[in-house]
């Protein structure tokens, strides 16, 4: 248990700078700039996608609990928000690094990522900017608005607010997955992804699922021991999004919104697999 609640707080700190510097940007861009400045960035999330993808990329997790907090405020698109979940490697990286495995498969498993991150990213804005009604615009949300929390008392102090709350609600949900992992056992997964290679994308999606680190460093191990081929692994990288599905579902507004991004999130990353698996891709 203690090594449980451990791992909970290591991983809920690592988060903290993260969410802290992206509340303050926002706090920045709700009361320090003007209505002009802040249709100039949402006009430039066009390009979203493209960034979204290339920062996800980075080992961290944090990056895709900036992008949620940043589109349930409606400053990013949604196809930006998809990109660098898509995108997120988490522990992927350090995993191939410290086993010693080849850096070509490792970059050219990053770009793989990156690539059907972008691509997914570009397609789903194009597609909501064409069924959008004319003249019907999407403004930024004000977080004090949503939270109906004081935030006259300055931007580092609402910050300092919104972080803590989103913090305690991570660990809490963090804990209870480490728990259910803890007795389930990885080893069960992995006999569960072993016992069942025909469904391998659809399993990879499943795990990937799991929010936090837990599903990258199963679904990479996997790989490295050739137990799973890279259809499955890709597959479950592109859907785990570290925790940030965790908050999307405590910061954006609306259930069923969040299950539909979860599914679309989770269909792109077993087809993308499935295909990767029929075109017979090996690294």
């Amino acid at each position: 248990m203690l090594e449980i609640i451990s791992d909970t707080l290591i991983d809920g700190i690592k988060l903290l700078p993260f969410l802290f510097i992206t509340y303050l940007i926002m706090e920045y861009i709700e009361h320090k700039t003007s209505k002009k400045a802040k249709e100039t960035i949402k006009k430039s999330g066009k390009f979203g996608p493209l960034i979204g993808s290339i920062l996800g990329a980075f080992p961290q997790c944090g990056f895709s609990v900036a992008a949620t907090n940043l589109y349930a405020a409606r400053v990013i698109t949604l196809g930006t928000l998809i990109s660098v979940y898509l995108s997120t490697s988490d522990e992927m990286i350090p995993i191939f690094i410290s086993e010693g495995a080849s850096i070509s498969t490792l970059l050219k498993i990053l770009g793989v990522k990156v690539l059907i991150g972008m691509i997914a990213g570009f397609i789903i804005d194009l597609i909501l900017r064409l069924r959008k009604k004319d003249g019907e615009e999407e403004r930024i949300i004000d977080l004090c608005e949503k939270e109906h929390c004081h935030c006259e008392h300055g931007i580092f102090k609402s910050s300092l607010k919104h972080t803590v709350n989103i913090f305690i609600f991570i660990l809490i949900i963090t804990f209870v997955i480490n728990i259910i992992i803890h007795f389930i056992g990885e080893s069960t997964i992995e006999s569960f992804v072993q016992s069942n290679p025909i469904f391998g994308p659809i399993l990879g999606g499943i795990i990937g699922l799991i929010p936090n680190c837990a599903a990258s460093v199963i679904l990479t191990q996997l790989y490295l021991q050739n137990v799973i081929p890279v259809a499955t692994m890709i597959s479950g990288l592109l859907v785990g999004a570290g925790v940030g599905l965790i908050v999307l579902f405590r910061t954006n507004k609306g259930i069923k919104q969040n299950l539909k991004i979860t599914g679309l999130l989770y269909s792109i990353g077993v087809v993308s697999g499935i295909i990767i698996q029929i075109i017979g891709i090996q690294f």
